[in-house]
Parts: C-alpha cells; structure tokens; sequence
C-alpha cells in the first residue's frame, strides 16, 4: 500500500468536511512543526490532543472518496467514523517509516499509554500502517480488550484480521464476536477464512447451547456446514 497516497486520500476527505476549516488548518501547521522538529514527543501530543481542535462529529463519505480509499487499501473503509478518529489515523500516517524499529516502538507506546478513543483510531489504523506483518500479535490483543468500541475497530469493517490473523488467531475473533454479540456480518472475510476447525467449535459450541435450551446467535450456523 503507498502510505503517501493514503496520508494524501485521508487528508482530502478531512478538508471536504463541513465547517473544517479550522481542523484542516491545525493539521497543517502541526504537520509542518513536525517536520521541522520529527520529536517523538511533539508526535504523541499532537495524537493525544486532536479531538480538542479537530472536533468529533461524524465524517460524511462521498461515494467517490469511498471507491478511493477501497482502490489504495483494499477492505479499508472510514464510514461511520467521527473526524478525530480520521484525523488521527492521518496523523499517525506521518510518522517517518524509514527506521523500523523506531518506528515500532513509537507506535507500540501508543498502544500502550492509550484511552479508549486513542486504541480505537490506533487499531483502526492497522490496514494502512507500516510493517503490517509486525502488527498481528497487537492485533489479537485488541480481540482480548474487553471495551466493545476496541473490539469493533479490529473486529468490523476492518481488511487487517482477514489479511493477516493466522486460523487460531481468526477463529479467536469468530468465537470473540459471536460471545460479545456483534454482527458477524460485517466482519471482513467472514465466509471466506471459514475452516473446518471452526465449523467443529461452533458446533460443539451450538451443542451446548441447544443442550441448555438457549437459541444460537445470528449466522452461527451459517458457518458450520
């Protein structure tokens, strides 16, 4: 994926927003500082303080901005999200991916020191981040968070689980969904990364649950023939 197109993509969509003057033109002057002064500091203020200057109200997504973003990341899409939330998956396309390491590390601390709205944005920007590969185990500790909104941001609409889970870390997330009530269908890959270890732990799974009298969840089974 070309990360420059993306920034660029994202950014555009930013600026088509009503009233986002204001949010377009603390984005620049915070990028241009940035570039002046790459701190790492300066990168994870920014991050955190976003929502007080950009605003939270939810994005509008034209038809053609949608086919755009599908085209450089296949899967990805922004409908539904509120603009801080874009805002900061744009910003966090800034961050230099000439240093691996670095640029790990940063991320990673992120993940680490982040509320609830900051781990939304940070696992919704899974698809489009750099070293994709090196994000899989922090991807599966989104599946563990026990906050709904976490769940859904790698859970739903997003390519990266279908992309890159391998078949414990997938059928995890089936299994996590199905338990935590969500709509399964709007888990990406959810016929296709379908297999027969799965099909044979929600069968077991319905088993029990017709055992106790209780009614299966929606599409479950769906996915055990």
């Amino acid at each position: 994926m070309n990360i420059s197109q993306m920034s660029q993509t994202l950014f555009y969509l930013i600026e088509q927003q009503s009233n986002s003057e204001k949010a377009v033109n603390y984005l620049r002057q915070q990028v241009d500082a940035f570039h002046v002064n790459p701190q790492v500091s300066v990168f994870y203020r920014v991050f955190t303080a976003l929502p007080r200057f950009v605003g939270k109200q939810q994005i509008e997504v034209p038809e053609d901005m949608a086919f755009a973003l599908e085209r450089i990341r296949p899967g990805f899409t922004v409908t539904g999200w509120t603009i801080d939330r874009l805002a900061r998956v744009w910003w966090l396309l800034q961050l230099p991916a000439d240093d691996k390491d670095a640029y790990l590390n940063t991320i990673s601390q992120l993940f680490k020191a982040a509320e609830m709205n900051e781990l939304v944005a940070l696992y919704s920007a899974l698809p489009v981040l750099a070293y994709p590969e090196s994000w899989k185990f922090q991807a599966t500790e989104g599946i563990r968070n026990n906050i709904a909104d976490v769940q859904s941001a790698i859970m739903l609409h997003n390519p990266f689980p279908a992309d890159y889970f391998d078949e414990p870390a997938w059928n995890q997330l089936i299994m996590k969904a199905f338990f935590t009530d969500k709509d399964v269908t709007k888990i990406i890959g959810l016929n296709e990364r379908n297999n027969a270890r799965l099909a044979q732990t929600l069968a077991d799974f319905a088993a029990e649950r017709r055992a106790a009298g209780r009614s299966l969840p929606a599409h479950m089974e769906e996915l055990m023939s």
